[in-house]
C-alpha cells in the first residue's frame, strides 16, 4: 500500500510544479488566450495522484497488486502518463510562445499524442482486467 501512496505523492507534485509553471509561464509572457498546458495539472492530480490513492485502498481488500495483469498495468500506466504529460509540454510552450507549427511538425505532434493515449488506454483496459480476476475480501452482491 505504500508504494502506491508514494506514486500518488509524486504524481501530486509533479501536478503542483506543473500548476505553478502554467501560471508563471503564462503571465511571464503576457499570454491570456487557451494552451494545452493547462491540462498537465488536472490531469496529473486525477489520472495520478486520485487513482493511485484509490488503488491503495483496492489493494488493502483485494489481491489485485498479485495480477500479472496488474504487473503491466503499473508499468504502462507510469510511462504513458508522463509521456503524455510531456506531449502537453511540447504542444503548450508553441502555444504560449505564439511559435507557428507548420502542419507536417503539429501533425507529428498529434501522432506522438495519440500513442501516449493508446498507451494508457491499454494500461486502463489492464487494471480492469486485473481488478476483475482479483479475489475480494467484500461481499460481491
Amino acid at each position: 500500500m505504500k508504494k502506491y501512496i508514494n506514486i500518488a505523492f509524486i504524481y501530486a507534485i509533479a501536478a503542483i510544479v506543473c500548476g505553478v509553471f502554467y501560471r508563471e509561464f503564462t503571465k511571464f509572457n503576457g499570454f491570456t488566450g487557451k494552451t494545452t498546458l493547462a491540462f498537465t495539472h488536472l490531469h496529473l492530480f486525477v489520472l495520478g495522484t486520485f487513482l493511485f490513492l484509490m488503488l491503495a485502498i483496492f489493494i488493502q481488500f483485494t489481491d489485485v497488486a498479485e495480477q500479472k495483469a496488474f504487473a503491466w498495468f503499473l508499468k504502462l500506466y507510469n510511462v504513458g502518463l508522463p509521456f503524455m504529460v510531456v506531449m502537453f509540454f511540447v504542444r503548450g510552450i508553441p502555444q504560449v510562445l505564439e511559435i507557428g507549427l507548420s502542419k507536417g511538425i503539429s501533425s507529428a505532434i498529434s501522432g506522438i499524442a495519440g500513442i501516449a493515449h493508446i498507451i494508457m488506454t491499454i494500461a486502463i483496459v489492464l487494471l480492469f482486467t486485473a481488478l476483475r480476476r482479483s479475489n475480494s475480501v467484500l461481499k460481491e452482491t
